[in-house]
């Protein structure tokens, strides 16, 4: 009996000092097991604070926390869904104080009475000339379903040095356009005017609409041109950005909401 405790005592105090493998010579853990694991009865977490085992609860699932903490129970909640009806996705808005600006010199090439032939749904931001980006609304987004309806609404300052005149017959016409991967999908065109007092701005605001992208990341960017200069040849124009004191960068920042409506095809899980 001694014989048979000794050797009892001697094999426990080798399993708790050292690594046990189970189909496996070295292990890489306390409990290394090299195959298949079944579970018959019940796992547990146990807390040190109170002394505890947690089972955790119906429809939660055990997630690593990584190396020096242990596991915790997390919820699963997978959202539930109507068939053939859009859901809202993905959801973001995005600032910028930088801007862009504009001298006459980058008055586009693009004439008067060709414009409604040149700005086409469509159309490659690359072939379009003298179009300067707003950088900071320049972002990816994802989609996961064949049917979306994705909406961009773009929101900005535009500003001109004009000096304070009696008349209008002073002002600029300029154009912004929403682009996703890198084509054309809304553009707005507008004339900033001079008037009674200095540096004359206007809130410009547009919204585009894109139906059925495919599934996956597509790039988003929004980007503006000087169009033409009518008694403004010395001017400068600005968007986005404030440079006169009449305005802060708060007022004249840009912003881009993009929401993204889905048919859902794939019902990926939130672990909260």
């Amino acid at each position: 009996m001694k014989k048979l405790l000794s050797t009892l005592l001697f094999t426990t105090g080798f399993l708790v000092a050292a690594q046990v493998g189970i189909k496996t010579s070295t292990p890489n853990a306390k409990l290394d097991v090299n195959g298949d694991v079944n579970f018959r009865n019940k796992i547990g977490v146990f807390n040190a604070a109170d002394n505890t085992v947690f089972q955790g609860n119906n429809d939660q699932l055990l997630v690593s926390r990584g190396e020096g903490f242990p596991p915790i129970w997390k919820s699963l909640r997978i959202p539930e869904y109507e068939p053939n009806k859009f859901y809202l996705i993905y959801n973001n808005s995005f600032s910028d104080k930088v801007g862009t600006s504009f001298t006459s010199s980058d008055d586009s090439t693009v004439t008067f009475s060709s414009r409604g032939a040149t700005f086409t749904k469509g159309k490659e931001l690359s072939t379009l000339p003298n179009f300067k980006k707003i950088d900071g609304l320049s972002k990816t987004i994802s989609v996961f379903s064949s049917q979306s309806k994705a909406y961009f609404q773009f929101e900005t300052v535009v500003q001109a040095d004009f000096g304070a005149v009696g008349t209008t017959d002073t002002s600029i016409d300029y154009a912004c356009g929403i682009f996703v991967d890198g084509k054309l999908v809304n553009l707005r065109q507008r004339n900033l005017k001079a008037i009674t007092t200095s540096y004359p701005f206007l809130t410009h605001t547009q919204i585009g609409i894109v139906d059925n992208l495919g599934t996956g990341n597509h790039s988003v960017d929004v980007a503006c041109t000087r169009l033409g200069s009518y008694g403004a040849s010395t001017n400068k124009l600005t968007i986005g950005t404030n440079v006169y004191t009449n305005i802060n960068g708060f007022i004249s920042q840009s912003s881009l909401k993009v929401d993204v409506y889905e048919v859902p095809e794939v019902f990926n899980s939130i672990i909260n």
